[in-house]
């Protein structure tokens, strides 16, 4: 039997438990079991001190982790326990400000239930208010200075609580203790509606007016947690066509907000875990298979696409216009393509004019630029791409890393900041292709070293000599005396897989992609490594081509399928039949000199390519838009139900060149030409292309095992997005014996690099001889 003398317990709980309703909860839980003593945030942790008897500070301990508000992640909790100090009540002290220390700090989080309810009713003195929130919901990382996360420390520092709101902030007992956004229509943040030139709109009712103006075809710019939406109704084909014009988007696909899950399922297939996803507290966009035949949402929001982006309401704001204009609303990114989300009034003002007929403006600030996140629904949930709701939660590492900055690679860029077991992954920032993205890129790493106090001794950075990042980090680095470490793009690929499966190595790494520099000066991205978190060694490829004109190759696939057909079949192979219409005679010339010549063809085994060039080749994207176009369409074009031809395939074989592996591709080429000279349906030469490219990568594994002894294979890069590819190589390699990591929590795609850059950094630095 347990002893009834009272002790002292100090309790430390580290993770997100900040701003998400944790004191409240404790003092709570301390009232419920009789327990005196206190609680408070600090710059690292929640401290509590409890005095009670041995079994009530034992389940106080079990039901702290066990009862813990829906917001809260509990990373750690530790106790100690003291004579007791006599304590007569239970209070919630000021925050403790620690220089050094730093605190989780709580991605955005969609509307509650409790909060929805009262923006409905309309009895509530909160109807219809489109900035409620309360400790389980609502703007934290997007309005946060500094922490402790207090009020004073957020963009709602402005707003003084009116007594109502005051009285719910300081009582324990009420959902909204503490809540630092708290706020109602007498005293909190407001909306402005204004014309494409800021002029105000006179209404009375700031949303309807706005939601009017959306039925009758106008383009909105819709200020949100993060920055600025463009909002249009998603069923109306000349409205989201005039925004695709303004916006310089002609076919990158759309993002949709829904009002409902069950206006979603008229649009979409939705399974068990797709519907867990869309209403979950991150609520992020998720790629649903489109029902185009009972969907009236325009076929123009994602031409040739079997997938929608869809995603539900996730503020006050976005429920009630759902509510009133009753239609669905591209809900895309506020900005040109490729630059950065807008973020301020004015900014806006500026920027959005001439895309935008009217503005929702607000006067609540924004710390920092916030997209949405994308996932798709792959067995698991796999991130696409990872920012609002999740970052800047951070990935968990197995041991204790250095402070390290890992600034990613050129497209989809995120940076990486560790220190101890946690690697902050960034918010998804964007190409790194104007001075406007590298201004948000910086500005971001500032606010993440700033929260979570971070002084980075190294710089991470790949490999490839012209990308922004590593520029970047060449220039921050010098002359500063920090550690500088080039990494390997693929082998970052790989080592991001690694990590978030909490997996060392040594595996064998399938690294698929468009674009990686090569050690050996050549554009990898058909690669098999032999790799762990310290090193890797290259042990297979696909079949190098000449990449003719360099980027003009990428956004002009038939440039690829030109250097194929050549490099593998030879110089006079005939194009006779093959889908070439916008192909001039004298380009033809001009792309042949190239290759003879070698002029301006840098070499490259890119899969991406690869997939480009047969996409091509059957007529399917001659020339893209949008990075990986025609490698998507070509999976688009594949039968849903594949039947007899599932097993079919494409000839191709592996070869020793120089103790490497490489697979060679001409016959693949030649069985297609002949296929598409026979008139054999698209969709099937696309499912015999799928089922070749697993096949490679399955047969590569097991001849690579059978000299490693590896029978654990690793995939990663951004074809791997490619779901069917991803289902059919997974399959392979599960049928040879081998087990198989896939991402979940960061992307497969160049938006997890930093994190693998991040650790391969920190190992080289203990290689090295660093403690």
């Amino acid at each position: 039997m347990q002893t009834k003398v009272t002790k002292l317990a100090k309790i430390g709980v580290r993770g997100v438990v900040q701003g998400v309703g944790f004191r409240p909860f404790v003092y709570r839980l301390a009232q419920e079991h009789n327990l005196k003593g206190w609680v408070r945030n600090t710059s690292e942790s929640v401290e509590i001190e409890v005095e009670g008897n041995e079994e009530t500070l034992n389940n106080f301990l079990i039901n702290l982790r066990m009862k813990a508000p829906p917001m809260a992640r509990i990373e750690r909790i530790e106790a100690t326990f003291y004579p007791p100090n006599d304590y007569t009540e239970f209070q919630i002290l000021k925050s403790l400000s620690q220089k050094g220390k730093y605190q989780l700090v709580s991605p955005d989080i969609a509307t509650c239930e409790d909060c929805k309810r009262e923006i409905f009713c309309p009895t509530d003195h909160r109807f219809r208010y489109p900035f409620t929130n309360c400790t389980n919901c609502g703007p934290r990382f997007t309005i946060i200075d500094d922490i402790p996360y207090d009020r004073p420390k957020t963009t709602m520092h402005k707003f003084e609580m009116c007594p109502e709101c005051q009285q719910e902030y300081d009582d324990p007992l009420d959902r909204r203790f503490h809540a630092q956004p708290n706020a109602c229509p007498k005293c909190g943040p407001g909306l402005e509606l204004v014309d494409g030139n800021g002029n105000p709109i006179e209404c009375n009712d700031v949303i309807k007016a706005a939601s009017e103006l959306l039925k009758a075809g106008k383009i909105l710019a819709l200020k949100g947690l993060g920055g600025f939406q463009l909002a249009c109704d998603a069923t109306n084909e000349a409205a989201v066509n005039l925004l695709r014009s303004r916006k310089r988007r002609p076919s990158k696909p759309l993002a949709v907000m829904v009002a409902t899950l069950e206006a979603i399922e008229k649009h979409c297939l939705v399974s068990p875990e797709e519907r867990k996803l869309l209403q979950s507290l991150e609520c992020p966009i998720v790629l649903l298979r489109w029902k185009h035949s009972s969907s009236n949402i325009s076929p123009a929001i994602a031409p040739n696409l079997k997938y929608l982006g869809v995603m539900l309401p996730y503020t006050p704001l976005h429920h009630i216009l759902l509510r009133e204009v009753g239609l669905p609303l591209v809900m895309t990114s506020g900005n040109l393509s490729e630059e950065p989300i807008a973020k301020d009034n004015d900014e806006a003002l500026t920027r959005l004019r001439g895309i935008a007929d009217y503005f929702l403006l607000h006067n609540r600030g924004i710390s920092g630029r916030y997209d949405d996140s994308v996932y798709m629904v792959e067995g698991k949930p796999q991130a696409i791409r990872r920012a609002r709701g999740y970052a800047p939660y951070p990935i968990f590492l197995p041991f204790k890393s250095k402070q390290i900055l890992a600034c990613g690679a050129e497209l989809k860029n995120t940076f990486c900041l560790t220190k101890d077991e946690h690697a902050f992954l960034s918010q998804h920032i964007g190409d790194m292709e104007n001075e406007e993205t590298l201004g948000h890129f910086e500005n971001t790493i500032e606010l993440y070293k700033k929260l979570f106090r971070i002084e980075p001794e190294i710089l991470a950075y790949d490999m490839h000599p012209e990308y922004l990042p590593t520029k970047y980090a060449l220039q921050a680095g010098s002359g500063r005396g920090l550690s500088l470490t080039p990494v390997q793009h693929h082998h970052a690929h790989i080592v991001s897989c690694l990590v978030e499966n909490e997996v060392d190595g040594p595996i064998i790494g399938v690294a698929f992609d468009g674009t990686g520099y090569g050690t050996d000066g050549t554009i990898w991205g058909g690669e098999f490594l032999l790799a762990d978190w310290h090193s890797f060694r290259r042990v297979g490829h696909l079949e190098y081509v000449p990449l003719p004109g360099g980027e003009a190759a990428i956004k002009k696939p038939y440039r690829m399928t030109l250097s194929y057909l050549y490099t593998l079949l030879g110089e006079g192979f005939s194009l006779e039949g093959l889908p070439f219409s916008k192909l001039e005679p004298i380009e033809l010339e001009i792309i042949r000199q190239q290759l003879r010549r070698g002029i301006n063809c840098p070499l490259t085994s890119s899969a991406g390519r690869l997939f480009d060039a047969v996409s091509a080749l059957v007529g399917v994207r001659e020339e893209i838009d949008y990075e990986a176009q025609a490698a998507i369409e070509l999976e688009m074009l594949t039968p849903n139900e594949v039947g007899e031809f599932d097993a079919k395939s494409y000839p191709f074989y592996i070869v020793e060149q120089q103790g490497m592996k490489v697979v060679k591709l001409g016959e693949l080429f030649f069985a297609v030409v002949q296929d598409v000279k026979n008139q054999v349906p698209v969709p099937i030469i696309s499912l015999k292309f799928h089922n070749t490219m697993a096949q490679i990568i399955a047969r590569m594994c097991k001849l690579i095992a059978r000299e490693s002894r590896i029978t654990q294979v690793a995939l990663s890069g951004g074809v791997f997005q490619n779901r069917l590819l991803l289902k059919l190589a997974t399959a392979a390699l599960q049928t040879e014996g081998f087990s198989v990591l896939t991402h979940h929590l960061v992307p497969c795609n160049d938006g997890g690099i930093s994190l693998g850059q991040a650790v391969i950094a920190n190992f080289a630095s203990i290689s090295a001889g660093g403690i």
